[in-house]
């Protein structure tokens, strides 16, 4: 067994538009799990120690998302959970609509399977953050990289990598709360056909919205009227939000700052970036 490890976990953005629940990219934005095993006596409980995004917020216990999923991975090969210690150093903003419960989720899993010699293979780690997310397109991408088509029903979970080339996303972050739980909220039970049959035909030329939640953004259709004046060819909302993600061949910069002079405009704070597509996925160290 490693006694130390460290993983690096991208950042995503999920849906893409018309793709809901089925479409995540990776993002060059990132978090990092380093893990010890405890040389003191296997009776002390696991412990965390969280510094970036999010300290003083998460969690520092047993109900933590790092370590409730290094638990999952001992659980399903039926070992005892070691003594360990993490230090999480988080990049991804909380509650931002770029994947950082999925990144805590996955930099647990792989972290702990890291330490048991990679005895999982990258789908069975897959499977695992699926069951604990809930939801596949956000982690599918912080393992595999680049632009990943996600299909969950039931048992069966199907995930399939487009190749992409290198480009840059903007994003722009309202300073607002908004939970997966509360965009969720929103959502009819049902579509009617006609969009449905519209999402998939979108979500198809996507690859080769839901317009529900846009009432939850009183700045959403500013926001992408600036966008799209500053030259983005296309703009949604990241995840379920509130992060806006605008797709453009150039002029990344300019857009980001117009998307977030736009927010600003109607009164909110708003953080912007730049961000190049990661195409590598969840990447680890092994020490000892």
């Amino acid at each position: 067994m490693a006694s130390h490890v460290k993983v690096t976990i991208p950042a995503s953005t999920a849906n893409l538009g018309p793709g809901f629940d089925c479409l995540g990219l990776a993002l060059g934005l990132f978090n990092t799990v380093e893990m010890w095993v405890w040389e003191g006596p296997a009776t002390q409980p696991l412990s965390i120690e969280v510094v970036g995004e999010g300290a003083g917020q998460i969690l520092e216990d047993e109900r933590n998302l790092i370590l409730r999923a290094v638990s999952r991975v001992f659980e399903k090969v039926g070992s005892p959970v070691p003594p360990v210690c993490v230090r999480a150093t988080n990049g991804i903003p909380l509650g931002s609509g770029m994947g950082s419960s999925a990144a805590a989720a996955v930099g647990g899993l792989v972290a702990a399977n890291a330490l048991i010699d990679g005895r999982l293979s990258r789908k069975e780690i897959m499977r695992l953050a699926y069951e604990i997310e809930g939801h596949p397109d956000n982690a599918a991408p912080a393992i595999f990289g680049g632009l990943v088509i996600v299909s969950a029903t039931g048992d069966e979970l199907i995930t399939q990598t487009v190749d992409v080339p290198p480009f840059q996303v903007a994003i722009a972050l309202p300073n607002i709360r908004l939970s997966t739980a509360e965009a969720r909220a929103v959502l009819p039970p049902l579509v009617p056909l006609e969009d449905a049959v519209f999402n998939i035909g979108r979500a198809a030329l996507v690859v080769k919205a839901q317009p529900y939640r846009r009432r939850l953004f009183s700045v959403y259709d500013e926001v992408v009227v600036a966008a799209r004046k500053a030259g983005a060819a296309a703009v949604a909302l990241s995840g379920a939000g509130p992060s806006l993600v605008a797709f453009a061949a150039d002029g990344h910069e300019s857009i980001a700052k117009a998307m977030g002079e736009a927010i600003e405009k109607a009164g909110l704070d708003a953080r912007t970036f730049v961000l190049p597509v990661d195409r590598q996925g969840v990447r680890v160290s092994v020490a000892g």
